[in-house]
C-alpha cells in the first residue's frame, strides 16, 4: 500500500484500515490548519487506488471498517468514487463501515440522486469540518462556507441515507469572540442535528496562518476557562436529538464521549467539577499541542 505525504484519520477511525483515495485538501486555506499544505489537491489513479485496495486485502485477513483518505475524497467525480466504493466492498465482502471526508460544500456540489447512489454502494458516513457556527469566524478562518450552506449541504446528506459526523473547534473564535461563537455554533448544530459531533479544543499548527496571527497580535487565545464554558454552553443549549459526542480528543480539557442527549447531565457535571476544581482555568491562555 502507498501513502503519500502527511497522513491523517479522526482518532475514532484508529481501528480502520485506510485507502489513499485524494491527495490533499480542495480547500486547503483555512487559517488554522497544515494538515494538508505538503501537497496539491488532487484525485489519484483509480487503478492506483485499487492496487492498494487489493493489496490490503493480502495484508489484513478481516475487515470490518475502511477510511477513505485524505482531506475530502467525496469531492471525486461521482462516477470514480463509486469505482472506488464498489471495488472496496467487493474486495472486503465482511466490511460494516466505509467512511470518508467530505466538505458541506462537497454535498451541495452533488445531486440527491449522486449522493444517493454513494449512499447505496456502501459508504456509511462522512466525516465534515463545520469547524465554527459563526459567520465572522467562518470568514476568517477562510472556510469557504456559511452557514447556509451547511444547513442545505447536511439536509442532502441526510435525504440521501449518508450520516455525518460534523467536527468543530473549541477557542476558534479566540478570546473575543469566545461567546459569539459557542452560540452561533450550538445555533447552527440545534439546525443541522448531524448524526454525531466531534468538538475539539484549539491547537495552533506550527506554521499556520493562525500562528502568524497570533504572532501579530491579530488573534488572541482564548483562557481554558472560556473553552469550558463554550462546551457548557453547548451541552445547556444543545436540542434533545439523537447525537453521538465525541468529546475525548487528545487535546480537550474535560474529555468525554457517550450518546447525547442521555449524557447530558453527567457531561455538565463533569464540566462543571472542571470549572471549579481544574487548576488549569487559572492559566491567561491555553496551551496548545500540535495534532
Amino acid at each position: 500500500m502507498h501513502y503519500e505525504g502527511k497522513i491523517y484519520r479522526p482518532w475514532m477511525e484508529a481501528e480502520s484500515v485506510l485507502i489513499q483515495t485524494t491527495l490533499g485538501c480542495s480547500n486547503n486555506q483555512c487559517t488554522f490548519c497544515t494538515m494538508f499544505d505538503d501537497k496539491r489537491f488532487k484525485v489519484r489513479d483509480i487503478e492506483d487506488v485499487f492496487k492498494d485496495i487489493e493489496e490490503a486485502r493480502i495484508i489484513y485477513p478481516f475487515v470490518e471498517s475502511i477510511f477513505l483518505i485524505d482531506g475530502n475524497v467525496m469531492a471525486m467525480r461521482t462516477e470514480n468514487l463509486l469505482k472506488v466504493v464498489e471495488k472496496v466492498k467487493a474486495t472486503f465482502p465482511e466490511l460494516k463501515n466505509l467512511s470518508l471526508y467530505s466538505g458541506f460544500n462537497d454535498f451541495r456540489r452533488k445531486s440527491i440522486s449522486e449522493l444517493k447512489e454513494i449512499r447505496e454502494a456502501g459508504v456509511t458516513m462522512a466525516y465534515t469540518g463545520l469547524e465554527s457556527g459563526d459567520p465572522v469566524v467562518l470568514e476568517k478562518i477562510k472556510k469557504k462556507m456559511t452557514r447556509e450552506h451547511a444547513i442545505e449541504g447536511m439536509a442532502m446528506a441526510r435525504e440521501a441515507g449518508i450520516k455525518v459526523l460534523a467536527s468543530f473547534i473549541f477557542g476558534l473564535g479566540g478570546k473575543e469572540r469566545s461567546k459569539e461563537h459557542a452560540v452561533n455554533t450550538t445555533s447552527l448544530l440545534n439546525i443541522i442535528r448531524p448524526d454525531a459531533i466531534a468538538p475539539m479544543a484549539l491547537a495552533v499548527q506550527p506554521g499556520s496562518e493562525l500562528e502568524r496571527e497570533i504572532a501579530r497580535g491579530e488573534f488572541t487565545l482564548p483562557t481554558p476557562l472560556q473553552i469550558l464554558e463554550e462546551e457548557k454552553y453547548l451541552l445547556e443549549n444543545m436540542d434533545d436529538f439523537p447525537c453521538y459526542y465525541w468529546g475525548d480528543h487528545g487535546n480537550n480539557i474535560s474529555p468525554m464521549r457517550g450518546m447525547m442527549p442521555a449524557a447530558r447531565e453527567p457531561f455538565l457535571n463533569k464540566i462543571n467539577r472542571d470549572i471549579a476544581t481544574n487548576p488549569v482555568t487559572k492559566q491567561n491562555v491555553i496551551q496548545t499541542f500540535a495534532w
